[in-house]
């Protein structure tokens, strides 16, 4: 192992070299999932409305339940949603 100013270089440059090797993969990983929202939204399916349910199926059960209510609460607040309009207080 070459030292040079007490920084072990070849230890530097694997962990440098696999950061690579990964981000490289990453590309690739991230240019498929594009392929595949491009054959998703060609079959007519909305891509805007996948990406959000792909975020809400990352989300705990009891994370999701209270950020939906939480979205019913401000939109019945701005008269967007069904139900009786929330009172000013």
């Amino acid at each position: 192992m070459t030292d040079v100013g007490g920084v072990a270089a070849d230890q530097l440059r694997s962990y440098i070299e696999r950061i690579e090797r990964l981000e490289e993969e990453k590309a690739g990983i991230a240019a498929d999932i594009k392929d595949v929202f491009a054959e998703a939204k060609g079959n007519g399916f909305d891509v805007k409305t996948m990406r959000q349910i792909l975020r809400l199926r990352k989300l705990e059960e009891v994370d999701r339940q209270e950020q939906e209510t939480l979205l019913d609460l401000y939109k019945r607040a701005l008269g967007m949603a069904d139900g009786p309009p929330l009172d000013d207080e």
